[in-house]
């Protein structure tokens, strides 16, 4: 056994150890190694085709390459990434891009255009979560071979079935669903038709700067240094992520040397850390919203004067003070700050009388009764049992049913829930992305193709999906500007959505780590550039 391998065991060891099983000396991390404590029990499977959750997300950005991306520094500027450059005909209709020639994927099979249009084929045909990301510009398991081509080793030819407004389009291939997979390497995977999916849910087939070690769902994520990566080997050869679900467990094991970021800290814990030299503490602002929404197959749940109720038995203000200080703002349209067409209103606040009013309009002038699914983790439980209290002020009884990510996830992904609360993160940075999810729902039935939040709360809006699909083919930026801000207000108004803050996670790291990038979407967290002194 190597040393390396003998720190991580032993790094590993004190991760899953309680507090009061610590030694009093320190055990510092592996100097070429990155461990850190987090909660990401929200995974479900690591098929880039299939990925939809935060978590999920972030480990995408450090497998694999995407065609483009954007600057996280300033997400008006799009960059090329395994494409070098790009053209776009003069209808609006047709992206040719040119690929970069020698990128290499970890089994050191050559990335040529073909790979890329694997994967954007793929993606459309298995039609899992994040397929709509391309779907919506026409291209379908019947027609997806002949928009998405690769002419020659270093062309690609995407084409859209309408035009569209040219950043839209380009937005949508920065998301993880245009992560370039080893075509080769997938194809000699595949059982039954299913695209190399029941292998790849638990390996990969990247270019990154990572590639997947080891993954024990709701455990352990352990991701080993490319070192031929095209952009340059990533200073530390190993990356080890424990699910560490206790905020205090991660701050002690953080405070000990036992791992090098920490990043579920309750706010509470801020303050002591400033004051320790060994630790820094990082603010980095997300597209990122936590919101509460009520399911419409609940009879209750879907009388407006209830979900209008339900809008104010929260109290935003007073969990903003504590719960979320320092870690989201008071925000409740569904367009985050930063976005084209954000609207900066909030007109909700806690107000238990109001709601007594509206509840008894409804018919429930005693109250009702309803559920919230809730995940097993930091602040998600801490706003929910705030709710329920204050709730409970305005006749609402929430009886909790907690359950780690991927089960409260699975669950409201069939719209078997009453309340659930949550978060939603952007997928690409134009605001399409919160409005065809928040603002938009095709067919309500249960057996749609498309299922985004608004299907998934089973709120049937003809009207306003109509008026969400206006927006994407409107070229005059302020005239998209005025549709996304018209729909926040519609949606504010009538919804089924109680959002309730745009978040802003704090990452707590030892002094000695340098250069992890945290971006505005958790899929532009990296770690290649990290480096430990």
């Amino acid at each position: 056994m190597t040393s390396l391998k003998r720190g991580l065991l032993g790094a590993t060891a004190l991760a899953l150890a309680t507090a009061s099983t610590f030694a009093p000396a320190a055990a510092d991390t592996p100097k070429d190694s990155l461990v850190m404590a987090w909660q990401f029990d929200d995974i479900v499977g690591l098929d880039p085709a299939e990925i939809f959750e935060l978590s999920g997300a972030e480990y995408s950005a450090q497998v694999y390459d995407r065609l483009i991306h954007f600057d996280v520094k300033d997400v008006s500027k799009i960059e090329g990434e395994v494409a070098e450059s790009w053209t776009v005909s003069p209808d609006g209709k047709t992206f040719t891009f040119k690929i970069r020639d020698g990128i290499a994927f970890h089994s050191g099979n050559p990335l040529t255009a073909e790979d890329v249009a694997y994967s954007f084929r793929r993606a459309v045909k298995m039609n899992k979560g994040p397929a709509f990301i391309l779907g919506q510009f026409g291209l379908t398991p019947a027609n997806v071979d002949t928009m998405v081509t690769a002419p020659d080793p270093r062309t690609l030819v995407f084409t859209t079935d309408q035009t569209y407004a040219p950043t839209f389009v380009l937005y949508c291939l920065t998301a993880d669903v245009a992560s370039v997979v080893d075509s080769k390497l997938v194809q000699s995977k595949e059982k039954d038709g299913d695209f190399g999916s029941g292998w790849l849910k638990t390996n990969s087939a990247g270019s990154g700067p990572f590639a997947l070690k080891q993954w024990k769902a709701s455990e352990l994520l352990m991701l080993d240094a490319n070192p031929k990566y095209w952009r340059g080997a990533p200073a530390l050869k190993r990356v080890l992520i424990r699910q560490i679900a206790e905020p205090a467990t991660q701050r002690l094991l953080l405070e000990k040397g036992d791992v090098d970021i920490a990043r579920n800290l309750k706010p509470e814990q801020f303050e002591p850390l400033k004051a320790n030299p060994s630790v820094r503490l990082t603010q980095s602002p997300k597209g990122t919203l936590w919101y509460v929404s009520l399911n419409q197959k609940n009879p209750a749940l879907a009388k407006p004067e209830v979900r209008e109720a339900m809008k104010y038995l929260v109290d935003y203000e007073g969990m903003g003070k504590t719960i979320m200080n320092g870690q989201g703002t008071i925000h409740q349209a569904f367009l985050p700050k930063g976005f084209l067409g954000a609207l900066d209103e909030n007109p909700y606040r806690y107000d238990p009388a109001k709601a007594k009013e509206l509840l008894a309009k409804a018919g429930y002038p005693n109250g009702l009764t309803v559920t919230m699914d809730v995940r097993n983790t930091t602040p998600t439980q801490d706003l929910a049992q705030a709710i329920q209290a204050s709730a409970a002020a305005g006749g609402v009884t929430i009886n909790i049913i907690p359950g780690d990510g991927k089960q409260v996830l699975t669950k409201y992904r069939a719209r078997n829930h009453d309340l659930y609360i949550g978060q939603w993160g952007a997928d690409y940075q134009d605001p399409h992305t919160n409005a065809d999810t928040f603002a938009a729902n095709p067919d309500n039935a249960d057996d749609a193709k498309a299922k985004p939040l608004a299907w998934r709360n089973a709120w049937d809006i003809p009207e306003l999906t109509k008026l969400t699909a206006s927006a994407v083919v409107e070229r005059d930026g302020a005239k998209r500007a005025a549709i996304y801000q018209d729909l926040q207000r519609k949606v504010l108004a009538e919804s089924p959505f109680v959002i309730m803050y745009q978040q802003t996670e704090v990452i707590a790291e030892r002094s000695n780590v340098s250069g992890m990038v945290w971006g505005p979407s958790f899929d532009t967290n990296t770690y290649w550039k990290a480096v430990k002194k």
